[in-house]
């Protein structure tokens, strides 16, 4: 690896390519085998969680360890292993004979973690016969005259990596994973192209505004014909201007609070751009607001062997690159919890919860918010009552049987995310349920007995 290309990867967070370690672990063979499972990547020794150097020397016993390490995956996975700046740097390909295991299990990349799989996870990941995916497959057509500069360089200041000094723009795509050699991929045509529908056609984004309740009586529409980070954008800007929107005074100040939440709604606009299958062609992703509800719709139905059921408790991505570059940009949450988030947002206002729904024959998927009635007192429906009483159950047996568990534990055990734990713990406080002693860290839960 040369000094330029390090040099980025140190601006660089953690994510579905990149890991930093403090320090040697015999424990990064679950990285090693994650990254073969997923789309290969580095681990670099001797940086802390922050990006900060703190060195890492490269002796010969340390190579062995790591070499060894590799060689005891199943099947055994070839390392590249090199030293820079005090700075070790373990090379690791995506692997040709998936699924790779060692000592700890089957390990995966999402994102910027390396996650176990289940034994679900696994039938479904490599069910497939085709390894390469259309995200990754090298567009033939597409130059490096064809990338827009102005795109690349907003992309990094959104991901917040800031460059020292001049890189071109294929070392950027290269290490970014949109590029290797002289080829770009379809994940940068379909981000940095200056005109992304010239090299696929099927980039587009349709957002249609209907009269009452049927698609018939179309009084908007916008085509948006260009990279996926635009779609979003004009996407949500399209949902600000078509639904209702109330303002309340918190404390000294106002705040816009929208009939559907908007964090919701931009999870449920992520999810689709995310697990589009972009392969299909004469197809567009489409947001349609009617007077009842909006509905989001991504051509490419549930992958194979995920059920409707499935949603939420496994994460399964058709476009592992998409999904990472919308994280990198902070579009979207980390360890596949849009659909819990989703679900969590409609609850806390009271709303029903989002449906999914898939064609026929499986190949669209639909995600529905319903709008509140006009003039309702927007009680929450006794399927909404039902699950917070759920929550509430379980979060109260948890504390019982752990006073000091916190709100990460919480997390872990319930499947739900923090943000939804600290919704649920305030709501508990207001009503006198449960209450805190002593500070958030050293204190314990106790709950208060009527």
């Amino acid at each position: 690896m040369d000094s330029e290309k390090l040099a980025f990867l140190l601006k660089e967070k953690e994510n579905l390519t990149l890991e930093f370690k403090e320090k040697y672990s015999s424990r990064i063979d679950e990285d090693i085998v994650a990254f073969s499972n997923t789309k290969g990547g580095v681990i670099l020794l001797g940086i802390d969680d922050t990006g900060k150097v703190v060195g890492q020397d490269l002796t010969n016993d340390l190579k062995a360890k790591i070499n060894t390490l590799a060689r005891n995956c199943k099947p055994s996975i070839e390392v590249s292993i090199s030293c820079k700046d005090n700075i070790v740097i373990i090379e690791v390909l995506e692997g040709d004979q998936k699924p790779y295991s060692c000592s700890a299990g089957y390990f995966r990349r999402l994102d910027g973690n390396t996650q176990k799989m289940s034994t679900e996870e696994l039938k479904i990941l490599f069910h497939k016969s085709d390894k390469t995916s259309f995200e990754e497959k090298y567009n033939g057509e597409i130059t490096f005259e064809d990338v827009s500069v102005k795109k690349v360089n907003k992309f990094l200041a959104e991901a917040k990596v800031v460059l020292q000094k001049e890189i071109t723009i294929k070392d950027i795509l290269s290490s970014l994973g949109a590029a290797k050699n002289d080829q770009i991929n379809n994940t940068g045509v379909l981000f940095f192209a200056k005109e992304p529908r010239k090299f696929i056609l099927q980039c587009q984004m349709t957002l249609i505004a209907f009269k009452g309740t049927d698609r018939v009586h179309i009084y908007d529409r916008r085509d948006i014909q260009d990279d996926l980070l635009t779609q979003f954008k004009e996407a949500v800007t399209f949902l600000e201007k078509h639904l209702n929107v109330k303002s309340e005074i918190l404390d000294i100040n106002r705040q816009d609070i929208y009939e559907i939440p908007f964090n919701a709604l931009r999870e449920g606009i992520v999810n689709s751009i995310i697990h589009r299958d972009y392969s299909i062609r004469g197809t567009s992703l489409m947001v349609e607001v009617y007077d009842d509800r909006v509905e989001i719709t991504n051509p490419g139905g549930l992958p194979e062997g995920v059920t409707k059921e499935d949603l939420g408790k496994i994460s399964i991505r058709r476009n592992e690159l998409i999904a990472d570059y919308f994280s990198r940009v902070h579009k979207a949450e980390r360890v596949g919890s849009g659909i819990k988030r989703m679900k969590e947002a409609m609850i806390q206002a009271n709303l029903p919860l989002p449906q999914f729904e898939t064609s026929a024959e499986n190949s669209f998927f639909t995600i529905v918010f319903k709008r509140p009635v006009e003039g309702s007192t927007k009680k929450a429906p006794e399927s909404t009552q039902k699950t917070t009483q759920k929550t509430t159950q379980k979060i109260l047996q948890a504390i019982q049987q752990n006073p000091t568990i916190t709100r990460k534990e919480l997390s872990e055990l319930m499947n739900i995310t923090e943000d939804g734990i600290k919704y649920h713990l305030d709501k508990m406080r207001k009503q006198g349920i449960i209450k805190r002693i002593g500070p958030d860290k050293g204190g314990h839960w106790e709950i208060v007995k009527k």
